[in-house]
């Protein structure tokens, strides 16, 4: 990442592809070359489903006990500008049996690890395999990543709302409702709102697991499978609350690998009061041009 200018990696790349319909960017593709190659030296890993791949991929000899499903590089509008960006996985045991779409297609109850990377003034791995959520920093002398944030507890309620301001007159009455309460100071929490946008999903929810508050999108956007379920883990064991604004995104059964829906992941207060809004999905189908 830090070597991408200098090695003409910027800009979308030649050939496009990939199953979830976004523009593939050159960092993309090569981020993905490279978690495809690395997993696939992993015995015990035998399925990889990738957001830049159309279907599921089995690797080694079919015979491992571990599916991987990963977005390689998230926020990647953002790489030619230098702005945090990141990785997003999630790790499922292969049940007895199962072809590679079921094996794909877990719900996020079943994750037996999840986390994700993020490249930004530091490289830091964020994961829980069920017992807390722990954060591990790069030390770039040594390549070792060293723990220093054990067992991250997310705030009970923040003062930072996370999503694209500039879609409030599309968004339902309900979530205008709330977002316009907590700007005055007007909630739950008498202390007025700031809002924080990277448009980088990993950057947005790193803060909100530090700092407290929400991050999200309202509209059917990002996909279940590749990064709402792993990073719903993360939230729920740092005792936070992931949700599509109605329902808790870890009890989601997947239909499709790149399945798109809302997503709000935060601190346990903020949430609850947003949700009681109630109408807060952005259900319109509307798409925008970037």
């Amino acid at each position: 990442m830090s070597r991408a200018g200098l090695e003409g990696l910027y800009g979308v790349a030649a050939h496009q592809g990939g199953g979830s319909g976004d523009t593939q960017k050159k960092l993309d593709v090569v981020a993905n070359d490279i978690m495809k190659a690395v997993l696939a030296t992993c015995p015990e890993v035998s399925l990889l489903a990738s957001e830049e791949d159309v279907a599921a991929v089995t690797v080694g000899s079919g015979e491992g006990q571990y599916v991987v499903v990963f977005d390689p590089l998230d926020g990647s509008r953002n790489i030619d500008a230098a702005i945090p960006t990141g990785t997003i996985f999630g790790v499922y045991r292969r049940p007895a049996g199962a072809d590679a779409l079921s094996a794909a297609l877990q719900p996020g109850s079943r994750l037996v690890a999840a986390g994700y990377a993020l490249y930004s003034s530091a490289t830091m791995m964020v994961i829980s395999t069920g017992n807390g959520t722990h954060g591990f920093t790069l030390d770039p002398l040594t390549g070792d990543f060293m723990l220093t944030h054990p067992d991250i507890r997310i705030p009970n309620r923040g003062q930072i709302y996370s999503l694209n301001d500039a879609r409030y007159h599309d968004w339902p009455r309900g979530l205008q409702k709330y977002i316009d309460t907590i700007r005055q100071g007007k909630g739950q929490n008498p202390k007025q709102y700031s809002a924080r946008y990277i448009c980088s999903l990993v950057g947005d929810f790193h803060r909100t697991l530090l700092y407290g508050g929400w991050c999200g999108n309202p509209r059917c956007h990002l996909r279940l499978v590749y990064e709402a379920n792993p990073l719903a883990l993360l939230c729920e064991q740092a005792g936070g609350i992931a949700s599509d604004g109605k329902v808790r995104i870890l009890d989601i059964q997947p239909k499709q690998l790149h399945q798109r829906l809302p997503l709000f992941l935060g601190s346990p207060d903020d949430m609850r009061e947003l949700m009681s809004y109630d109408d807060i999905q952005q259900l319109d189908g509307k798409k925008y041009e970037v």
